[in-house]
């Protein structure tokens, strides 16, 4: 690929790690349909200021950044409100669909507007950086109805999201945190950051708030069901596009729905807690390579390898 272009208000970047997202990989075999070639995947990335616009200020050659995966235009009702995460003219790097194309991070560059980079500290490693932008997306998913301290949650999806959520849960200090998964691995893991291990089939609604981050049919009719009247679910996975939803139950129970999209301005918050080590991101990087070795890595995330949580690429 050639250099990237830079715009007066963008920022070259020299990646130096990029992690590999479940949803590149759901788009590695096209069923996404928000993958199609030719991209240059990656949203999930770190690495130093290679090159500014002339427009840019605060931003300066060398430094260690990283940035939102979500390129919003600033000037929407959506992002004039703060809402960036659903600005009307939203591009998400490294996606290409029916709307956009817009080049990502497994590359030796890439280019992104100032105004989505974030500095660095130096004591948080580019590979541990590259994870900002999942955490960012717990942060956010954790503040859609942020619960108390005494209340019971349950995160149903222990991907690299939902122990995320676990730990930032646990970081915001709700004391009873339970994690559900059919991977013993996972649930091993969430069991480290300080869940309690549960099970979809328990139909007890005990659970003052869900966090449901599978996207699922059965994994949203769980977190509905597990939640007391008056209760909340936070919808965070999307796996699947439609799902039955039981609405007597949602209705007559009281039950309330949160969306939660990306993230929305976290990413100061994100980085704080990684670098103040409230957050392990560490555990959860299965593997670190080189960019060339991508394909390889793609296939085993694919074929679901048991053990793998997060690889990082470093071009």
């Amino acid at each position: 690929m050639p250099t990237p272009h830079v715009d007066d208000g963008d920022v070259l970047v020299r990646v130096k790690a990029c992690g590999i997202c479940g949803s590149d990989v759901h788009g590695y075999d096209g069923s996404t349909g928000r993958r199609v070639p030719p991209i240059v995947m990656g949203h999930e990335a770190s690495g130093v200021v290679e090159r500014v616009g002339r427009a840019v200020s605060g931003v300066r050659t060398g430094d260690r950044v990283t940035f939102d995966s979500t390129v919003s235009c600033g000037d929407c009702a959506s992002c004039r409100r703060g809402e960036v995460n659903l600005c009307d003219r939203r591009m998400v790097l490294g996606v290409s669909c029916a709307d956009y194309r817009r080049h990502g991070a497994f590359a030796e560059y890439v280019s992104v507007p100032s105004r989505i980079v974030y500095a660095l500290p130096d004591a948080v490693p580019f590979e541990h950086a590259a994870l900002i932008e999942p955490l960012s997306v717990a942060v956010h998913a954790v503040g859609r109805k942020p619960p108390r301290p005494q209340d019971a949650v349950v995160v149903i999806g222990c991907g690299v999201i939902g122990l995320l959520v676990i730990q930032v849960l646990r970081a915001r200090g709700c004391r009873s945190v339970t994690a559900v998964d059919i991977d013993e691995g996972r649930l091993a893991m969430a069991g480290r950051f300080g869940a309690t291990r549960g099970t979809l089939e328990s139909s007890a609604p005990a659970f003052d708030l869900a966090i449901e981050a599978v996207g699922r049919p059965e994994t949203v009719a769980a977190a509905i069901r597990c939640v007391r009247k008056g209760g909340a679910v936070t919808l965070v996975g999307n796996v699947t596009p439609r799902v039955d939803l039981p609405l007597q139950d949602v209705v007559t129970r009281e039950i309330s729905l949160f969306g939660s999209c990306a993230s929305s301005g976290e990413y100061a918050q994100a980085i704080e807690l990684m670098a103040g080590g409230a957050v392990d991101v560490g555990t959860l990087i299965s593997a670190t390579a080189p960019l060339e070795d991508g394909p390889a890595w793609f296939d085993r995330l694919y074929r679901r390898e048991p053990g793998l949580v997060k690889v990082v690429l470093r071009p």
